[in-house]
């Protein structure tokens, strides 16, 4: 009989989390899993699953805009208190679906803050203390805000804003990452006045500059007031909502003023540096490339790690390491050619290397090929919307070393170019399919020209 009350303990029932406990567990071994929230982690609960609810709700704006292009009368009104109930429930049925999941593999679920005492001991704080042979860190990351910013007390951020009492008149966010551009959308579409504001000279910063520019300027086109190279100096709070000073002199006020500055890896009192858990400069916990810790029975994955902060990606670490630990099949993932997306509106689908990335890794140069168009769906309405889609190819290998869209379904196509990408497969065989008529996809296998030296500075 072992020592140890289980073979594994997970701090965090995210999805991550949830994978390795269960997969151990159907395994044979003895797992308990501890969450201080709902099971679900980030992105069953304050994450993905209710922001993709709240993109759907908030879309409806633009589709009947064009409806009415193809002969629709379309009279609508949106009412926020309906849609959040609808958006609670099934966000617990699916936390519901998770917990009953642990429960059928045999995973013994504590409900509850766990801290580490030592390297093998657990506190379930207020309740009970156990031991492990092996420990999982899966608790994820947490909203940053900048705490010194002199009324930042005003504000929220991507948590509360999945719980507002009543949709605002107007909102101003701040941040221009995947998180701040998706829930300008939202509110744009539901009706709000946004203003987004982020310090940097253009969103989505990492991401390749074709498409940073271009969203920029497609979400504007949808009434999102954009400003750039700024950033707040203070807060105030007034008689009629809350006054964002800003350090260009201007001044807004809004009802709501919400943070999306960041994400931190969720370390605080866990009791790590009690167990030995090194981390780095960023507090994210330090793994080897089996998600193994300094500390020689603790891992870690997920974004506490702060390697690739995707759900999908925190599953796959999860399978990774149970097949290094338990079946003896040592496994890392390959964080190479890992397809996202921004569900912005319009939405951005991505796979693969930005095109600066690949001018520093393509040691003979590279082609470019791009597209801007404006979809066949906006024909009759008089947009001028219009799509991005961008293929960058080694012009020694000619593999298509990165696929960049933006515009409706774009989350949809990266999948399966992501396949493509993750293969090797070249521009001589992307050209060598067939295409889908009439579809915005067909653009990727029909692309012929390749930019010149003096489009790509045009452009």
């Amino acid at each position: 009989m072992s020592q140890y009350d289980y073979d594994l303990f997970v701090i965090g029932a995210g999805s991550g989390g949830v994978r390795a406990a269960r997969l151990t567990a159907l395994g044979g071994k003895r797992v308990a899993i501890a969450e201080e929230h709902r099971v679900g982690g980030t992105c069953v609960i304050r994450g993905c699953v209710p922001k993709k609810f709240m993109v759907i709700a908030s879309d409806f704006t633009h589709q009947f805009e064009i409806a009415r292009g193809y002969g629709w009368d379309v009279q609508a009104t949106f009412d926020w208190k309906t849609f959040l109930e609808a958006k609670d429930v099934e966000i617990a049925r699916l936390s519901g679906l998770y917990a009953a999941n642990l429960g059928k593999a045999g995973v013994e679920l504590f409900h509850g803050r766990a801290v580490l005492k030592d390297a093998h001991t657990v506190e379930i704080v207020g309740k009970k203390t156990v031991t492990a042979e092996r420990i999982l860190i899966a608790t994820g990351g947490r909203p940053w805000v900048p705490e010194d910013l002199p009324g930042i007390e005003h504000a929220i951020t991507s948590e509360e804003a999945f719980h507002l009492p009543e949709l605002p008149k107007r909102i101003l966010i701040a941040g221009g990452g995947y998180i701040a551009v998706e829930f300008a959308g939202i509110f744009a579409g539901l009706g709000v006045e946004t203003t987004l504001i982020y310090r940097g000279p253009n969103i989505l910063r990492g991401f390749d500059d074709d498409v940073r520019a271009h969203l920029a300027g497609e979400i504007e086109k949808r009434g999102i007031k954009v400003i750039l190279g700024c950033q707040h100096e203070s807060l105030e709070k007034t008689a009629t909502g809350i006054l964002n000073k800003l350090e260009n002199g201007h001044q807004i006020e809004t009802d709501v003023v919400m943070f999306a500055t960041g994400r931190v890896p969720h370390v605080k009192g866990l009791g790590l540096e009690t167990a030995g858990v090194r981390l780095d400069d960023n507090g994210a916990v330090c793994v080897d490339e089996f998600s193994r810790t300094s500390v020689d029975n603790i891992w870690a994955i997920g974004d506490v790690t702060d390697r690739m902060n995707l759900t999908p990606v925190a599953i796959r670490e999860a399978v990774a390491f149970h097949e290094t630990v338990y079946r003896d099949n040592p496994q890392h993932f390959d964080y190479e050619a890992v397809a996202t997306a921004v569900f912005s509106q319009p939405p951005v689908g991505v796979v693969g290397l930005t095109e600066a990335e690949a001018r520093h890794s393509c040691a003979k140069g590279v082609d470019v090929y791009l597209t801007r168009f404006r979809p066949m769906k906006y024909a009759f309405t008089g947009s001028d919307e219009r799509m991005l889609m961008k293929l960058v190819v080694d012009a020694d290998t000619q593999r298509v070393v990165g696929v960049h869209i933006v515009g409706p379904e774009a989350p949809e196509m990266i999948q399966l170019a992501a396949i493509a990408v993750k293969a090797g497969l070249t521009k001589a065989q992307f050209d060598a399919t067939c295409a889908v008529h009439p579809t915005v996809a067909e653009e990727l296998v029909t692309l012929k020209e390749k930019q010149s030296p003096q489009n790509m500075a045009a452009g």
